[in-house]
């Protein structure tokens, strides 16, 4: 049986297996504009803002850092 998805970028079709080069894109193209969105922060993974909770501690210790 084929396993097809879906190219995240387009939406067309990619079969899921080794020789497919760009799964889950279906080319290149589409694999550097998904790159291109998360370099530009477009997508992004929720979480605390790291720099913001790091100058707020009261108790921050620069030399854990080193």
């Amino acid at each position: 049986m084929v396993t097809k998805v879906k190219c995240p970028q387009c939406g067309k079709p990619v079969i899921w297996q080794a020789t497919s080069k760009w799964k889950p894109f279906c080319s290149e193209r589409c694999k550097l504009i998904d790159l291109g969105d998360w370099a530009a922060e477009n997508h992004r993974i929720p979480g605390p803002d790291v720099q913001s909770e790091i100058l707020n501690e009261e108790d921050f210790d620069p030399s854990e850092y080193h």
